[in-house]
């Protein structure tokens, strides 16, 4: 689809690690580079999208940016405002999408004066073509344009749209920032394994080993996570034993706390 749009079609506006995840992918499955315009004003980084991509990144916007059918939003949200200012005069026919956290579609609109815009939330998993993106269209945004925001973030991995905007909040606590929890659980388990002897690269393979395959097999199972665990959980033997104590900590309930305390984040950072 992105193929037959012709050059300068999609434009990135932020040339970043998910932005250039995402273009490594599109790349990878035979999207020209030439269909690319990307403005990032790091030197050091538009050098590595030349140099890996074949894209030839602009320093700051330009008019050619009127070409662009869709205009990906991949910079820092505390720097969009003074990226759009530039970009705005170029894109109002375009459609918008946004992988920028926390900043609203109205802010979007305002800028960029198109009602057509995307809102996305990917995780870092991305990188690997294993992410999740949680997706929000405004009520301007067709079928097609749907199908258009589909096609650039394919490569990230799976995609959900939600219908409502505040939704971005949970699925930024829950998938945004889930990696680090799952980094943070990690780091835990490795710890133990030292402590308990073994050496780090064999505690770290096998934690890492672990996530993986009980997620593969919580993906491919019909049974809920609890029963999966309950499985797993033996009366009296080593499981068990594991479980209570975490639940004696009470690990549970601080965890849900700290997603609602990220959600609570992700809405004061909107406002």
């Amino acid at each position: 689809m992105l193929s037959s749009l012709g050059p300068g079609a999609v434009a990135f506006i932020g040339g970043g690690n998910m932005a250039t995840a995402i273009l490594a992918g599109l790349c990878r499955a035979g999207v020209p580079a030439a269909t690319f315009t990307v403005v990032e004003p790091d030197e050091a980084q538009r050098t590595r999208l030349r140099d890996a991509l074949g894209l030839q990144p602009l320093a700051q916007a330009q008019p050619v940016l009127a070409r662009s059918a869709l205009v990906v939003w991949a910079v820092k949200p505390q720097v969009f405002a003074q990226a759009a200012e530039p970009c705005a005069p170029h894109v109002r026919d375009a459609l918008h999408l946004s992988i920028m956290a926390g900043v609203r579609s109205h802010a979007l609109v305002d800028a960029c004066g198109s009602p057509r815009v995307v809102r996305a939330m990917p995780n870092t998993p991305a990188l690997v073509g294993r992410g999740i993106a949680g997706l929000y269209a405004r009520e301007a945004v067709s079928a097609e344009d749907r199908v258009l925001a589909e096609a650039v973030l394919a490569p990230t991995g799976s995609l959900l749209w939600l219908p409502r905007e505040a939704d971005l909040d949970a699925v930024t606590a829950l998938s945004g920032s889930g990696p680090a929890y799952v980094f943070y659980f990690l780091e835990a388990m490795v710890q133990a394994g030292v402590e308990m002897g073994l050496d780090a690269g064999a505690a770290r393979q096998l934690a890492q080993e672990t996530f993986a395959g009980s997620a593969a097999l919580a993906m491919q199972s019909d049974e809920t996570p609890q029963t999966l665990r309950e499985r797993v959980t033996s009366k009296g033997g080593t499981t068990h034993a594991a479980i209570t104590t975490l639940e004696s900590l009470q690990v549970r309930p601080a965890f849900v706390r700290a997603l609602h305390a990220a959600r609570d984040r992700a809405e004061e950072l909107g406002r």
